[in-house]
């Protein structure tokens, strides 16, 4: 099978193609024959050696950990079955036209959900809800979002708005009116941040939720004037600063991912796709990935 590797940590010079065996699956996994590959900031991160105290990463290896395609062999145990089309989270890595991916972690595509835009839900919506749990988001609570067109904030600014916050939302000038959209009070990030989110709530921020990791966390503070209910996803200053960084394992859950699957698919949650790119042009999708400031998600399409 075509899948792209990487022998050896570093900047996207390090990932090639390559011509691998296709994998077999072990009791309670299914083989996905891969049809689109979202790609988060955490691949880059892997790629380059970053994440190695956190995900230590056997060499060579595939990057990515999130797929959408069809199920094209069935291990024991497994009560999927072959040609069922899935969204969720593979156990190989994903950016390869075959993945393995246990059963219990997948959740069946909605026919009206194309596979681009199920390949974005799984890390995103895991994520978003994981981080608004931790800080305890509730109806009533003004919550600050950075990084809210992202493919995270994206989700974040939807999964707040419905749960009954307020939500402003900080993102570059082209994308101000996108967020909005979404359901956010948009603001630019930058200097004064601390000034204007205060004209836009005198009362305060109840929570933030950092999706962006470009040095907002002093600001952060200096809001909610305690480290207390700051989190963030990207922003590796967190400890010393006494802030919060979401990590550890994802919920994977199915039966969640499934429920959102079918919003998307008639429209109430919103998925936007940045660009797509063939799996032959990883190396540019993580690029753009590692730069930041992408309007929603960053999809590799397999053939």
């Amino acid at each position: 099978m075509k899948a792209v590797v990487f022998d050896a940590f570093g900047g996207i010079e390090v990932l090639r193609e390559a011509e691998l065996e296709v994998p077999e699956p072990g009791p309670g996994q299914v083989r996905v024959r891969v049809k689109a590959v979202g790609v988060n900031p955490v691949d880059g991160k892997i790629r380059a050696g970053g994440m190695e105290a956190v995900f230590p990463t056997a060499l060579p290896a595939v990057p990515g950990g999130e797929i959408a395609g069809v199920v094209d062999a069935v291990g024991e145990g497994v009560g999927l079955k072959v040609g069922d089309e899935v969204l969720g989270w593979s156990d190989t890595g994903s950016y390869a036209q075959y993945a393995l991916a246990s059963a219990d972690v997948l959740a069946p595509k909605p026919a009206a959900l194309d596979w681009t835009h199920a390949a974005a839900l799984p890390v995103a919506t895991d994520g978003a809800e994981r981080v608004l749990d931790l800080l305890d988001v509730g109806a009533g609570d003004t919550l600050l979002i950075h990084g809210a067109s992202g493919a995270l904030g994206t989700i974040a600014v939807q999964l707040a708005v419905a749960r009954g916050a307020r939500v402003l939302g900080t993102a570059s000038p082209v994308n101000q009116e996108y967020v909005t959209s979404l359901g956010a009070t948009a603001l630019v990030y930058g200097d004064q941040l601390v000034e204007r989110v205060r004209a836009l709530a005198p009362e305060g921020v109840d929570a933030v939720f950092d999706a962006a990791g470009k040095g907002a966390l002093e600001d952060s503070i200096a809001l909610r004037g305690t480290t207390d209910r700051i989190v963030t996803t990207a922003d590796f200053r967190a400890r010393e600063l006494g802030v919060v960084f979401a990590e550890g394992p994802q919920r994977r859950s199915a039966a969640r991912l499934a429920e959102l699957a079918r919003q998307a698919a008639d429209g109430t949650l919103v998925t936007t796709i940045s660009v797509t790119h063939p799996l032959t042009d990883a190396a540019k999708a993580q690029q753009a990935s590692d730069a930041g400031h992408n309007r929603g998600k960053i999809v590799l399409t397999v053939n």
